[in-house]
């Protein structure tokens, strides 16, 4: 079986502010940096992958929930990025800590264990965060 890729593209408006589009009909987004380099005008890169893992997380567990038939009557999920610096004095990740706050109806709950064991294999992002992604860089 062959996957579809996916292609993002990010163009420079001004400072350290980019237009984020998209090669199908998702809408796009400005992305920035904090101060004092950007004006925090929109999300940064760490903050653009919390919320890929947080999303990818919260959409495998709703999509076993749903198969299992369990209503889902809330569902908030916090991600917190921690940092450090490393030996050349360069901000990295240091970990991701995921919290997940499910709340269903008190008759499904005894359908919820097997979702818990089985949805974090199906988020994608996270998966491939946690195993390590190859990044092939090319300046031309």
């Amino acid at each position: 079986m062959t996957e579809q890729n996916h292609v993002t593209k990010l163009r420079l408006v001004e400072g350290y502010k980019f237009n984020v589009e998209f090669d199908d009909s998702t809408p796009g987004f400005l992305v920035d940096e904090v101060k004092p380099h950007g004006e925090g005008s929109g999300p940064n890169p760490p903050r653009i992958l919390a919320a890929a893992i947080g999303h990818c997380l919260s959409s495998s567990l709703i999509y076993c929930l749903k198969k299992a038939r369990v209503r889902v009557k809330d569902l908030e999920t916090t991600v917190k990025m921690n940092f450090f610096r490393n030996e050349e004095g360069m901000r990295r990740v240091a970990s991701i800590d995921v919290q997940l706050r499910l709340v269903v109806n008190e008759e499904d709950k005894s359908r919820v264990p097997r979702c818990l064991k089985l949805f974090e294999n199906y988020c994608t992002v996270t998966q491939s965060v946690i195993k390590g992604i190859p990044v092939n860089i090319n300046v031309i």
